[in-house]
């Protein structure tokens, strides 16, 4: 017998020629190379004899699903006419994005979509994109940064505790914030999410654990930051226990980091493979949510979106520490996510990519630009946004189109004029690059009420 397991090896044992052999070799290849080919077939032989017993099992669960009932691959075909869906805020909103939900809402699993006002084009479904399918979920429709999200924490210090302390906040935040693919915060802290069983029943998320430890209290690049600034409270809520007023406050926005990006791209692949579909809507292939793929992505992305806001709590929580207060008020959403909800009596799961909740009383954030303000909403449930709302302002210009039509000077000058002070960043998130907020919230009055502002004063991102 030779050391590397082959078909032929499992064909001996009494497995079927069918894809099942593939999927068993593709698992072990993955997750089991360097265990002695011995053992693995005493395993092989147990899955063969009772499959059953293995179904949800993290190397096996695959095989055995492939012996009880496997997965029906085959190409799917449009429907001719879309699910039903609502636009928000049309003329602010690129034709290709709009054609990208189109072609969303063609799909057999689709039962209705929604444009966000902020919305552009993406890889799949466009950014500012709401889709609710029924028992199947679309990892490209969820996002690469799983569980983006905002967080935004107000203090009891008036607006005025940032007069003359410039210096002071700006080195907090270089003392307290890490950014991009290599910086990780200097002192590392242990946290509740790692002890989930999901890291040890998912072999993919077991090999990425060390990954995410090193990378926990960090943010990632581009459009991400932390930003010391301004919260106007126009209305307050009886648990909020602050009044209406101005308050000093910390706003960060940021994902599950290289943990979530690479749980994105593998179950991506594995939904192209399980769900051929017409090439120009490739990256909407979808996992049935009855098969083992299915299942395990909902559970990873779950972790992926708990790992997200213990990032953010992190964060805050270090910074907080720094200025010797504790938050008054905590509000935050995640924007790229899938949730299971009930739409006009049965379950669905409505991904929302670069939108925010908003079903009535939900509180959340919307950005604008780093001279921008952001908004403090609270959800009015409307059924035609499919209970969203805008993620931000959305981008008019691409990151391409900023280097090629902004100089440094000129993001600069636009910084002053607006009192920002800004630690790193790129003319890629000048704020020219992004529409005016104002307006994109003032075409969502019917799905949120806003309650109140954030003034960005000095701004950190990756360099």
């Amino acid at each position: 017998m030779g050391s590397k397991l082959s078909g032929k090896d499992l064909i001996k044992l009494g497995f079927p020629k069918t894809n099942a052999i593939n999927i068993a070799l593709g698992q072990i290849t993955r997750y089991r190379k360097r265990e002695k080919k011995d053992h693995i077939l005493i395993e092989a032989k147990e899955v063969l004899l009772d499959p059953q017993k293995f179904l949800g099992h993290g190397t096996w669960g695959k095989v055995a699903e492939g012996l009880v009932k496997p997965v029906d691959v085959r190409m799917q075909q449009l429907k001719i006419h879309r699910a039903p869906f609502t636009i928000f805020g049309e003329n602010e909103i690129d034709e290709l994005a709009k054609r990208q939900l189109y072609d969303a809402l063609k799909l057999p699993i689709s039962y209705q979509g929604a444009l966000m006002p902020d919305a552009h084009a993406g890889y799949g479904l466009p950014i500012g994109g709401v889709l609710a399918t029924e028992n199947a979920v679309i990892p490209y429709a969820v996002g690469v940064d799983i569980g983006c999200r905002m967080s935004l924490s107000i203090f009891d210090l008036p607006a005025s505790y940032i007069v003359g302390r410039s210096f002071q906040l700006k080195n907090i935040l270089k003392e307290n914030t890490a950014f991009g693919l290599n910086e990780t915060q200097k002192s590392r802290v242990d946290h509740e999410v790692f002890s989930r069983s999901e890291f040890q029943d998912i072999p993919i998320l077991k090999s990425l654990k060390d990954k995410a430890y090193k990378q926990l209290g960090s943010s990632g690049g581009g459009n991400h930051f932390v930003e010391f600034g301004i919260v106007e409270l126009s209305e307050t809520r009886e648990d909020w226990g602050l009044g209406k007023g101005s308050y000093l406050a910390i706003l960060s926005h940021s994902g599950s980091r290289g943990f979530g990006a690479n749980i994105a791209k593998h179950y991506s692949y594995l939904a192209t493979k399980q769900c051929p579909l017409p090439k120009h809507v490739q990256h909407l292939a979808w996992l049935d949510l009855d098969t083992h793929d299915g299942q395990e992505y909902w559970l990873a992305m779950n972790l992926a979106g708990d790992y997200a806001k213990a990032c953010h709590d992190n964060i805050h929580q270090r910074l907080a520490k720094a200025l010797g207060k504790r938050p008054k008020i905590t509000i935050e959403n995640h924007h790229n996510f899938a949730w299971k909800e009930i739409m006009n009596g049965r379950e669905c799961i409505v991904h929302r990519k670069g939108a925010t909740p908003a079903s009535k009383g939900v509180l959340g954030i919307i950005p604008g630009s780093m001279t921008a303000m952001g908004y403090i909403v609270e959800g009015k449930g409307n059924a035609e946004s499919l209970n969203s709302a805008s993620h931000g302002a959305g981008r008019i210009m691409s990151r391409g189109a900023c280097k090629n039509n902004i100089t440094r000077s000129e993001m600069t000058q636009i910084l002053e004029n607006n009192h920002v002070e800004l630690i790193g960043g790129s003319v890629d998130e000048a704020p020219m690059a992004y529409k005016n907020i104002e307006k994109i919230i003032g075409l969502q009055a019917e799905l949120v009420r806003v309650l109140g502002t954030f003034t960005p004063k000095i701004v950190r991102m990756d360099k």
